[in-house]
């Protein structure tokens, strides 16, 4: 089955990272050097030299840099919006299985004591910063692994893992709504999202476009209407379509070679 109100087929699920980059655009290297030379000593030659290992010039070099924060900038609402709809769906479900909204306190919630610590952890920030530990301030504070942990193996063990699956995703088909297969799922959202929010390479990653359509699809599983305005705001395939063309001409207009 395809993502609901999309035209793109499910994607599979694979890690794919490959050292190859797009094709070389043929056009001659018209772009100032010294320009280069300015951005690559104030953004540090090692972060540019992994978009160059395979002997691109100074233009290609920095077109496939700037494509790469383009593509990683696109991403971010559809990753905010995963992160936001998991943390507020298990929030739901847990304060009802719970019976309060505190239920990171509640011992029918059954975490783990890593997560035990990371709730300690927001509590003493909350506190540090004066704020009141009201459950939303807390629940907020808590980071996408304490989260995306309640689907790992510790949880195949509290029963929490298989509850969840099935609670919040309420739009998923029968067959994806497995503790272990949501765990893949979410492990491969979690990379990508640290990627991305770390600045770091994703143009080479063969499955990056299969990637982009998982986390709109568990979006779609969690409330289609948030697919919905996911995709409305979604710049990815646009970027991936256009390819490193734009890029090339920026460089060449704006910072021509005298």
């Amino acid at each position: 089955e395809g993502i609901p109100g999309s035209t793109e087929p499910t994607c599979h699920h694979h890690i794919g990272k490959s050292n190859r980059f797009p094709p070389r655009n043929r056009l001659p290297a018209l772009m100032n050097p010294a320009f280069f030379q300015q951005i690559e000593g104030i953004l540090h030659t090692e972060r540019i030299d992994v978009y160059r290992r395979d002997g691109a010039d100074r233009k290609l070099t920095l077109a496939r840099y700037m494509l790469n924060m383009a593509l990683s900038e696109s991403l971010y609402p559809s990753l905010q919006f995963a992160e936001i709809a998991l943390r507020n769906e298990v929030h739901r479900e847990l304060a009802d299985h719970c019976g309060t909204d505190a239920w990171y306190d509640s011992p029918a919630a059954r975490l783990t004591p890593w997560q035990q610590d990371k709730v300690a952890e927001a509590k003493a920030t909350l506190q540090r910063n004066r704020k009141p530990l009201t459950a939303g301030r807390i629940v907020a504070e808590l980071t996408f692994g304490f989260w995306t942990g309640f689907f790992n193996n510790s949880h195949a063990r509290t029963g929490i893992g298989a509850f969840l699956s099935r609670k919040a995703f309420p739009h998923a088909p029968a067959t994806e709504q497995y503790q272990a297969k949501l765990d893949r799922r979410w492990q491969d959202i979690r990379d990508l999202r640290n990627r991305v929010f770390h600045h770091e390479r994703i143009l080479h990653w063969t499955d990056l476009d299969a990637r982009r359509l998982a986390i709109l699809e568990i979006i779609s599983w969690i409330s289609p209407e948030l697919h919905d305005l996911a995709q409305a705001l979604d710049r990815f395939a646009l970027l991936r379509k256009d390819g490193l063309a734009p890029w090339i001409d920026k460089l060449q207009t704006q910072w021509p070679n005298p």
